[in-house]
């Protein structure tokens, strides 16, 4: 999957409004909750590094793994540039490998949606379960059904600043259940002119039944399905679920 390569550059600048902060407090919340206090956690599809930074901030032993090697660029230059030590890996979710289990896992703003097959998911689940402590949790975001058919569809979308601007062609076919994403996106370069680029990204809509089976199957205890990072229970018009899971041993 050859994702967030150029775009990586303004990456940030489109997603500020993203609330990391919010969800954050709400895994904090979670992790107290089930009486978990952890000292390392790794996050899957870690992007430019803005969730692993909030837990390097509380002094945790942090690893961030993904995909894109202009994404984990991006998240080094920030954990420089506020003096953090985060151990970043360029790997795939399906297939990825540590040196120790960890406390705790996660992976926000739906980057399980990425894995396009049923035993990709499954198998990004299983690793999980060998390199998740007993006990520990994982507490991770996915995108539904209901927000690909019923929110992003067949749309455009478009956003600028003064440095770059993007145009978001929306595809979903819904017998195949693969959304599209066909970015193009215009970037200043330092003569002031705009260099053009496209790329494509796609996901995947599971079943919230697909994804409970999954994780069931490589041995993992849902503990809680809730709707976007709130206390409140999934519901037909939810647009992201938030699942809370446990490592029985």
């Amino acid at each position: 999957m050859e994702s967030y390569n150029q775009f990586a550059n303004v990456y940030d600048l489109f997603m500020e409004d993203t609330p990391y902060e919010n969800w954050f407090s709400y895994i904090e919340a979670s992790l107290n909750k089930y009486n978990l206090s952890p000292k390392s956690v790794c996050e899957l599809g870690c992007g430019t590094g803005q969730m692993t930074s909030l837990f390097a901030k509380k002094g945790l032993e942090v690893i961030g793994i993904d995909l894109s090697a202009e994404m984990l660029m991006m998240a080094q230059d920030h954990a420089f540039e506020d003096e953090l030590e985060i151990l970043y890996l360029l790997q795939d979710m399906a297939s990825f490998e540590l040196g120790e289990p960890v406390d705790f896992i996660c992976s926000c703003c739906d980057s399980m949606n990425y894995l396009l097959e049923e035993e990709e998911l499954l198998q990004s689940f299983l690793r999980v379960k060998r390199f998740l402590k007993p006990s520990g949790l994982f507490i991770f975001d996915m995108n539904t059904p209901y927000k690909y058919k019923e929110v992003l569809g067949n749309q455009i979308f478009a956003d600028q600043t003064e440095e770059a601007a993007y145009i978001w062609t929306n595809y979903y076919d819904e017998e195949e259940e693969i959304n599209e994403y066909e970015v193009s996106f215009f970037i200043q370069d330092e003569d002031g002119k705009y260099d053009r680029s496209i790329e494509n990204h796609y996901q995947r809509a599971y079943s919230m039944e697909q994804v409970k089976a999954l994780l069931e199957k490589a041995g993992l205890e849902v503990l809680e399905v809730n709707d976007n990072y709130s206390n409140k229970p999934l519901v037909e018009l939810s647009e992201r679920a938030t699942f809370i899971v446990r490592n029985n041993g």
